[in-house]
C-alpha cells in the first residue's frame, strides 16, 4: 500500500502538508456525508486515508514504513520475514523494546483518528459543525395572563422520525416539558436541542417553542405594565371612589382614588404589574383608566342641585 498516495502527497512532505491533506480528503470522503448507497465506497476510502495519515504524521512510524513497507510496521519495526502469510497476527502481538524504540503496533480506528484531529485542530464543536443541521422546528404555545403573570410548566409530546444507514424508519415519541418563568412576555422561545428527524449524515433540527398570550377578559399587558380599563359613575369620579381589583395571582387590590377623577385621568399603581423576570422580587406598574358613565338624563331638581353644589 502506497500511503503517500493515498494522502496524494509526496514522499518529503513536511507535517502540515500532511495535516492539510488529511483534512480535506477525510471531509470529502467521510461516511456520513454521503448517501446510502455510496456509504460503503467511502466508508473504504475513508479507513484508508486516516490509516495513511495515522502512519505517516507519526515520525517513528514513517520511518518504520519508509525503510521497511507496510509489513514493517506489522512486523513492530523489523525487517519482515521472506515469507510471511501472517503478518497482521504479528502485529497484534509483537512490540519493539521500549529502551530501542517508541514504536507500538496498536492500529487505532478511522473514527478515533479523525475525531482526536479535528478536536486538536479547532476544538470539539468541530465534529458537530461538520455535518449540516435542519433548519429549527417551531411551534407556537399560547398562555392565559394568568399563567405568564404566575410562571407554570406545560408538557407536550412530540413525536420524531428516525431514519437508519439502511433507509428503514421509525417513528419516536417523547414528552417535553417547557418551563415558563413568571413574567415571561409573547415572543419568548425555548429550544430543545436536536430533537427533530433524525437522519444519517444530518444533525436533528431543533424544536423550539414560542410563548404566546391568549387575550385576557379584563387586562392588557404593555412589557411589564398591566391595563386595565375601569367602569365608574360621575359620583365614583367626585367622591374618593375605592375600587375593589381582582389581582392575577388571586388577591383583591383596594385602590382610592383622588378626589376627582377626569376622563383622561390615569391612576397608576406601583409594583403591581407584571414581574420582572431578571430582577426577582420586581414587578411592572398598574395603570387603572377610566371609562365615566354619565347619566343620559337629569331632573330639573338634579340639575339644581349639581348647580349648587358644583358653583
Amino acid at each position: 500500500m502506497d500511503y503517500y498516495n493515498v494522502l496524494k502527497v509526496n514522499r518529503y512532505a513536511t507535517e502540515e502538508e500532511l495535516k492539510t491533506s488529511y483534512k480535506r480528503l477525510a471531509l470529502i470522503h467521510h461516511p456520513d456525508k454521503h448517501p446510502p448507497e455510496k456509504r460503503i465506497e467511502a466508508e473504504h476510502r475513508f479507513i484508508l486515508i486516516s490509516q495513511a495519515y495515522d502512519i505517516l504524521s507519526n515520525p517513528v512510524k514513517r520511518k518504520i514504513y519508509d525503510q521497511y513497507g507496510e509489513e514493517g510496521l506489522q512486523y513492530g519495526g523489523a525487517a519482515p520475514p521472506q515469507h510471511s502469510s501472517s503478518s497482521r497476527q504479528h502485529c497484534s502481538s509483537s512490540r519493539r523494546n521500549a529502551q530501542s524504540s517508541t514504536y507500538q503496533c496498536n492500529p487505532r480506528s478511522a473514527d478515533d483518528i479523525y475525531n482526536d484531529f479535528f478536536r486538536r485542530e479547532n476544538g470539539s464543536e468541530v465534529l458537530k459543525n461538520l455535518k449540516k443541521k435542519d433548519d429549527p422546528i417551531e411551534r407556537m404555545l399560547f398562555f392565559t395572563l394568568e399563567e405568564l403573570y404566575n410562571g407554570t410548566s406545560r408538557r407536550v409530546k412530540i413525536t420524531r422520525t428516525v431514519i437508519n444507514n439502511a433507509g428503514y424508519s421509525n417513528i419516536e415519541e417523547e414528552v417535553l416539558t417547557v418551563d415558563v418563568k413568571a413574567g415571561w412576555k409573547k415572543g419568548t422561545k425555548v429550544t430543545f436541542n436536536e430533537k427533530g428527524d433524525k437522519k444519517p449524515g444530518i444533525i436533528p433540527a431543533d424544536i423550539v417553542f414560542v410563548i404566546g398570550e391568549k387575550p385576557h377578559a379584563r387586562y392588557t399587558r404593555n412589557g411589564n405594565d398591566l391595563v386595565i380599563t375601569e367602569k365608574i359613575t360621575v359620583a365614583d369620579a367626585l367622591t374618593n371612589k375605592t375600587l375593589e381589583i381582582p389581582a392575577l395571582d388571586g388577591r383583591s387590590l383596594l385602590i382610592q382614588l383622588p378626589n376627582v377623577v377626569t376622563p383622561d385621568y390615569e391612576h397608576k399603581v406601583p409594583n403591581e404589574g407584571m414581574p420582572i423576570t431578571k430582577q426577582p422580587g420586581r414587578k411592572g406598574t398598574l395603570k387603572i383608566k377610566f371609562d365615566i358613565k354619565y347619566p343620559s338624563r337629569l331632573t330639573p331638581q338634579q340639575k339644581s342641585d349639581l348647580r349648587s353644589v358644583l358653583s
